[in-house]
């Protein structure tokens, strides 16, 4: 995350030339994977998390945000309860890249100070890419390649990749030229309405703690 951070100062200009109406951010924190599988599996996963956020102001306080979200974490499906599960590395079959998106409402209120309060909702879907988990051993590749596939078409059935967001912010001046921002977020597991996958109740809900780093107005 550090090094995402340090490209993202690197490749913007000082005294950016987005105009008023346009706000790049750079994203970083931690996902907490809500689950509850019980003491003989791994506790819920937190995972750190990169990205960016694009938002375009509309009218008065109301602005249309795009943000894109990267994680990795190691994964097992579980034969019993036949659902995958976020695991150890102990534990791993399947490794998951996910890139969490979304498109959402947000306004934003300027508390004086150049503080601002955002609140946001929308949108947003988990696209992930799911493969095999890295250093297994070799007696282990033929169930790590059945549990993968199994994975894979988990997420990727039933509209599991959809989970509206719901978040709040602050941004604070660090300096001249740049915000300091704090977010929480939470995604909605919606999928839960139309299917019955025998999850506990928290599975599937993802919540966030992180930073946000936003260049700001020009000074023209």
């Amino acid at each position: 995350m550090t090094a995402f951070l340090v490209l993202f100062l690197a490749l913007i200009p000082s005294k950016p030339a987005f105009g008023d109406g346009f706000r790049l951010s750079a994203l970083g924190g931690l996902f907490l994977f809500a689950s509850d599988n019980g003491p003989s599996y791994d506790p819920p996963a937190i995972l750190p998390t990169a990205g960016v956020s694009a938002a375009w102001s509309i009218t008065g306080p109301l602005r249309i945000e795009i943000t894109a979200d990267a994680y990795f974490s190691n994964y097992e499906f579980n034969t019993v309860h036949n659902y995958p599960m976020a695991c150890n590395p102990e534990n791993r079959m399947s490794f998951v890249i996910g890139f969490l998106t979304g498109v959402q409402a947000t306004a934003a209120f300027d508390l004086g100070s150049d503080i601002l309060f955002r609140v946001f909702a929308g949108p947003a879907a988990d696209i992930r890419i799911v493969t095999l988990a890295i250093g297994l051993h070799p007696n282990d590749i033929t169930e790590a390649e059945l549990q993968t596939q199994l994975i894979s078409d988990h997420f990727w059935s039933n509209g599991r990749m959809f989970m509206p967001v719901l978040g709040f912010g602050f941004d604070f001046p660090m300096n001249e030229n740049f915000l300091l921002g704090l977010d929480f977020r939470a995604w909605f597991p919606i999928y839960k309405l139309w299917t019955n996958d025998n999850t506990p109740a928290i599975d599937g809900w993802r919540f966030g703690a992180g930073l946000r780093l936003t260049p700001r107005k020009s000074s023209r």
